[in-house]
């Protein structure tokens, strides 16, 4: 039965992250489409069959009541973050060849623990995102002063001769469907075109609001700076920027410095995207959720494929 394995991988996905879900989250990351009865009722058999736990609203592979209530404290943390997301995501637009900003991380998901950062993707002007990476990582610096520095976290941009993401996998694909377009429709737009092949994991990605939560007019002086910098100067400068990045990076992972989370800083610069190393985290996610769905395969269907 297609809809049982279907729930099953959803609920290892993210039992990775020790994050329960409710019937309406299972319904949306499924790779079927369903309502929500069917789901339901699957999800009360595998209950009662011990592979699944609930508590409250919540099921998890877990029977620990301490994840559904930290999932709703970090849902009520989350909802009060998010406004400040968006005000953040409007002033970041205004940044010099920014095309398009969304929310990222774990408050797309409407998740924020007490350490919480404020993560941002960012879709810049085609040869211009070293020049629009620099402008904004100059400004964070500045947020230091204040404290503000974990509301302006810029860890993924892409130009628009790059939109399409590489990697296609469950995590790059739950990544891209989790996005809060935050503001620039028009980048934002383009962006989601690129990545329809989310759909093959994710059939509601096709039904994804591509409208971002709101596009302030370009300020004076982003539309001066544009211009300033729309010639050979600007190529040249965006090359520069880049080679001095790359520079900075290949040192800090030489050092092999870590971030404050404890995990190697790495950082891979190429001309239409600046990224985290995909190797850092994204493999190792994948590993596992391919080993829960080995033990998990007793509640398959017998001669299901996986």
């Amino acid at each position: 039965m297609q809809l049982r394995s279907s729930i099953l991988k959803v609920i290892a996905y993210f039992d990775i992250f020790n994050y329960p879900l409710t019937v309406e989250d299972v319904v949306h990351f499924l790779d079927v489409e369903c309502d929500e009865h069917p789901v339901k009722k699957e999800l009360d058999a595998l209950t009662a069959e011990g592979c699944l736990f609930r508590n409250g609203s919540f099921y998890s592979l877990q029977d620990d009541a301490s994840l559904a209530a930290r999932r709703l404290d970090n849902r009520r943390r989350a909802d009060t973050l998010l406004p400040v997301a968006e005000r953040g995501a409007r002033l970041l637009f205004q940044f010099p060849f920014v095309r398009g900003v969304f929310i990222s991380g774990s408050l797309s998901k409407r998740c924020a623990d007490e350490k919480a950062d404020i993560d941002y993707f960012i879709v810049t002007s085609a040869n211009r995102l070293w020049i629009a990476r620099t402008f904004m990582h100059l400004f964070k610096k500045l947020t230091y002063v204040r404290g503000h520095q974990h509301r302006y976290c810029m860890n993924y941009y892409v130009d628009e001769d790059a939109l399409e993401i590489r990697e296609k996998n469950i995590f790059t694909a739950t990544e891209m469907i989790t996005l809060i377009p935050a503001s620039g429709n028009g980048g934002v737009v383009r962006f989601l075109k690129a990545n329809e092949w989310t759909a093959r994991f994710y059939p509601r990605y096709h039904y994804k609001n591509r409208e971002s939560l709101g596009t302030p007019r370009s300020s004076l002086l982003k539309r001066a700076c544009e211009r300033l910098l729309d010639n050979r100067l600007g190529d040249r400068l965006d090359d520069y920027l880049r080679g001095v990045t790359a520079g900075r990076w290949k040192k800090k992972e030489d050092r092999g410095d870590l971030n404050l989370r404890g995990l190697r800083m790495a950082l891979q610069c190429a001309k239409h995207f600046a990224r985290p190393d995909p190797e850092i985290f994204q493999q190792k996610v994948i590993t596992r959720y391919h080993r829960k769905i080995k033990e998990l395969s007793p509640y398959f269907f017998r001669n299901e494929i996986i």
